[in-house]
């Protein structure tokens, strides 16, 4: 691949007063004054949303971006969706339209407002990116279906629940005290693992047994944009440029539940990762810091082992030999994670593009790894059915 970053935009997550149309043209209006490029050289629009017309009875928001400039007017834009992948699924769709050489900049936006409904209302609207039939129409919820893979994981390796819960823990305290340094954070809070574990249950619930509260992502509010290009023409303006190197996308049965695929792994992710590793000409050694799809602590554990940084049932050791904290060897959600940075799910594939971006170039929002030169976003949609793994790096 050849497609680079030119501009970025990221709003503040949490229960935000703005709009969906409020987040959408702030967002794009911030990607174009920072890539300096006229509304009018943008070739195409994509848009990342899973549910505007559930949370906030708005579909056809493809041409709401027409409203961002003028100079939009009677452009090519279209939204994608891919449930909580959504944002990656319209950044790999721009890169198709760069690459065919179609257009010669693109316009990506994530964004969703999600707390307009009560929890209720939330659980509902996710619940329909399962497998509807047998699992959301069961009563199955998205915190029910990665508690799946927690019991699925236990398992197949034989690990107690106190050995998963402190696991959990370390995760969760991990992202929340990284998510300190972050002012855009939804959830930062200083806490350690133990803080978490000595909690009384009713500070910290279950919620699908053996998943606590403090296991689960936020229900959040917010957007993320960027504009992109060829590289070629990236290099010829920018004293710095971030490349998107690769992007690997895999696809596996919509249903966990169905016994089709592995509840103890993530299948589909793990091949995702390594079709984008291929393509960028790197392994896991060559990363110096990844996002990653925490959605609840058990994909963060499971993303591990989907990166390869520990063999399978060995995830934990990333956390017990410092590996993925802020200066470990590969530091992973340094900005919070969807546990403590939040978690708009249309907007998080997009929300990590512009981090691992921010990061390569010095400017990262929250902590700064040093001297980084490459990096990895790992999004997933539904139960980690939709898979995106994305190589960034710096080449100039």
């Amino acid at each position: 691949m050849s497609i680079s970053v030119i501009g970025t935009y990221h709003s503040k997550f949490g229960a935000l007063e703005e709009t969906i149309y409020d987040l959408i043209l702030n967002a794009g209006r911030g990607a174009l004054k920072d890539s300096g490029i006229e509304a009018d050289a943008i070739g195409a629009v994509f848009l990342g949303n899973f549910s505007a017309g559930q949370f906030v009875n708005q579909e056809h928001l493809g041409a709401m971006v027409v409203d961002i400039d003028p100079g939009l007017r009677f452009k090519p834009s279209t939204r994608l969706e891919n449930a909580c992948a959504s944002g990656s699924a319209a950044i790999e769709m721009a890169s198709y339209a760069l690459e065919a050489g179609e257009i010669d900049y693109a316009l990506v936006i994530g964004a969703e407002k999600m707390t307009s409904l009560d929890t209720r209302g939330v659980t509902h609207a996710l619940a329909t990116a399962s497998y509807w039939p047998d699992e959301g129409a069961n009563g199955m919820t998205f915190p029910g279906l990665f508690a799946e893979y927690a019991k699925g994981y236990m398992k197949h390796y034989d690990y107690s629940l106190e050995m998963m819960r402190n696991t959990f823990a370390q995760i969760a305290a991990k992202n929340h005290t990284n998510a300190v340094e972050n002012p855009l954070a939804h959830m930062p809070m200083n806490i350690t693992a133990e803080k978490i574990l000595g909690k009384e249950d009713r500070k910290n619930p279950i919620i699908a047994d053996p998943l606590r509260l403090f296991d689960c992502s936020l229900v959040s509010d917010g957007a993320a944009a960027m504009v992109l290009t060829k590289t070629e023409n990236a290099l010829k303006t920018m004293e710095e440029v971030v490349e998107i190197s690769a992007i690997g996308h895999t696809t596996d049965y919509l249903s966990l539940v169905s016994g089709k695929r592995a509840d103890y792994e993530l299948t589909a992710g793990k091949l995702a990762i390594q079709k984008a590793y291929a393509k960028a000409g790197i392994t896991v050694d060559d990363l110096d810091f990844a996002e990653v799809h925490d959605c609840f602590t058990i994909n963060e554990l499971l993303a591990y082992e989907a990166m390869g940084i520990k063999e399978g049932g060995m995830g934990h050791l990333a956390l017990e030999e410092g590996i993925v904290f802020r200066d470990g060897k590969l530091p992973v959600n340094l900005s919070g994670g969807l546990k403590a940075k939040g978690h708009p799910v249309g907007t998080t594939g997009v929300s990590m593009a512009v981090l691992a971006t921010r990061q390569l170039l010095g400017k990262a929002v929250g902590i700064q790894k040093k001297d980084a030169e490459t990096g990895l976003t790992f999004n997933v949609g539904g139960s980690s059915a939709s898979c995106y793994a994305l190589v960034y790096k710096r080449i100039k």
